[in-house]
């Protein structure tokens, strides 16, 4: 029960009380130094009060919690040194982080906490120390992967076409060789070593993308943006992509073209995860998978009713036209694919001014015209210019999430070898297992003197507004005291500017 109370206090709306009745209930509970401690005891979830608070993004209680469980371990003058409790916030050795609850609910305060100390100090000795080296080394890896890759599609094995053409349109000139055909001089074993890398690539990154998916769940692994969600689509579809290609090009199956294309589309668009790593370029790529998946999924349905409606009539308006001179709309998905063309403004309108066009054709693409260049593309440049506005006003919280959530990920998919456990063991100090960060604070006494000239001035302020109240006041009984108000106020203006100048000169 008493662990239950916890639970809704972390919840409750007013922070003071609830820190005062969180504090009243610990002093009950006799065993909160075991192991029995209601404070350790997690709820239905797995998450504990102190978790909970950092989910919920209740800083007051966060604060709260941490400032008991600091160890103050000397202090001399204005500098102290204070060791901060980090074994439920340190991702090392938890299977359900704070700093990954954080960075993955959808409330935005709970991100205010990633500026909080320690967690803000446990996360830049992180990133600092092994995140930032390890993520560079780990992008320069996957740009060499792909130039190899990339280097094995343009060189495939090709061979020229033997057969005749089936028809005018018909341009191929090159097919895809058999399997047999395809490994017999020394370039095909070089593109073969660069293929097998490419296929241990792709089972690599499936094995270390699948546990994450049954550990996390599908739905939050792919659909939070922090977390890096629409990416790691993109790399599992490259990843089956490249292994579909190894299974036709196996069974000589023709058209290998097809998941390779995908797999190089992919496997490049993957390199804008890793911006990520750059304060720069790192809110730039939460701006675009906002804008992809937000946006201009929206938009796609109505750019989809729109393109059929007139791929349809300029169809119908040349179907009965001689396709060899004007050959854009000569079938159904050839204007399908010329309507997409046209309402994005690659192309301009097709016309050809040697023979006769139909008159429908111009009333059809005037009304085309209006409605995708004019309206819908406008609307969709203020949706895009609206999502922007919104994020850059969240770019620094963004930037520390990113950092927190790619720290964590690195930490859970490196060995241990390569990532040792941060902070100071408390035994070092006789306080037991748990583990401690040391964090050097220096306390500014010009800061303390600053706050006490700005509550004085304050002060000043508010006697000055009520001067003016009762100058306003047109009662006679205040006669008397106007004129000693008016006296005061001359002189607390006076010692007021006085003191401005003293706090400027302080400054």
């Amino acid at each position: 029960i008493g662990n239950t109370v916890l639970h809704i206090l972390v919840l409750q709306p007013n922070k003071t009380f609830a820190c005062h009745m969180y504090s009243l209930i610990l002093s009950y509970d006799r065993s909160k130094e075991g192991p029995g401690s209601l404070e350790l005891i997690p709820n239905n979830e797995g998450l504990s009060p102190f978790k909970l608070a950092g989910v919920e993004g209740n800083t007051v209680m966060f604060q709260y919690l941490m400032q008991k469980r600091k160890q103050n371990l000397w202090s001399f003058g204005p500098l102290s040194t204070v060791l901060y409790d980090i074994t439920e916030i340190d991702s090392w050795a938890e299977d359900q982080s704070f700093l990954e609850l954080i960075v993955s609910t959808k409330k935005r305060e709970a991100r205010q906490i990633l500026d909080l100390t320690p967690v803000k100090e446990l996360v830049s000795l992180k990133w600092n120390m092994y995140g930032r080296p390890y993520f560079c080394f780990l992008a320069l890896f996957y740009i060499l992967y792909m130039v190899c890759f990339t280097m094995c599609c343009v060189y495939r094995p090709l061979k020229p076409r033997t057969g005749n053409r089936t028809s005018s349109r018909d341009n191929t000139i090159y097919v895809q060789k058999m399997l047999q055909e395809s490994y017999v001089m020394y370039e095909d074993e070089l593109r073969l070593v660069g293929e097998l890398i490419t296929v241990i690539g792709a089972v690599v990154i499936l094995v270390l993308e699948i546990p994450d998916i049954l550990r996390v769940g599908a739905a939050k692994y792919f659909g939070q943006t922090i977390l890096g969600g629409p990416f790691h689509i993109i790399v599992i579809t490259y990843a089956c992509m490249i292994l579909v290609t190894m299974v036709m090009r196996l069974t000589s199956t023709t058209g290998e073209v097809v998941p390779m294309s995908f797999a190089l589309v992919l496997g490049w668009c993957n390199v804008m995860y890793f911006a990520r790593g750059f304060q720069m370029l790192g809110p730039f790529t939460i701006m675009i998978q906002k804008m992809i998946f937000g946006d201009l999924m929206r938009f796609c349905w109505l750019m989809a009713v729109v393109i059929l409606g007139f791929a349809s009539a300029f169809y119908i308006v040349f179907q009965t036209e001689n396709p060899e001179n004007l050959g854009q709309f000569y079938n159904y998905p050839m204007s399908l694919f010329t309507t997409f063309e046209l309402f994005l403004t690659i192309i301009d309108g097709p016309a050809n001014y040697d023979v006769d066009l139909p008159f429908m054709y111009s009333v059809v693409y005037f009304a085309f015209a209006i409605i995708a260049a004019l309206l819908m593309l406008n609307l969709l440049i203020a949706m895009m210019g609206d999502t922007h506005w919104r994020v850059a006003h969240e770019q620094d919280e963004l930037w520390r999430a990113q950092v927190v959530a790619t720290t964590v990920m690195l930490e859970r998919k490196l060995p241990r070898c390569l990532w040792p456990r941060s902070g100071i063991c408390g035994r070092e100090f006789g306080l037991g297992d748990r583990w401690y960060l040391r964090i050097e604070d220096r306390v500014d006494p010009n800061k303390h003197k600053m706050m006490r000239y700005t509550e004085a001035f304050k002060a000043q302020d508010n006697y000055d507004k009520g001067s003016e109240k009762l100058e306003n006041n047109g009662d006679p009984l205040f006669k008397k005291e106007l004129s000693a108000l008016s006296l005061s106020r001359n002189t607390s203006r006076t010692s007021s500017h006085r003191g401005w100048e003293i706090l400027r000169r302080n400054t």
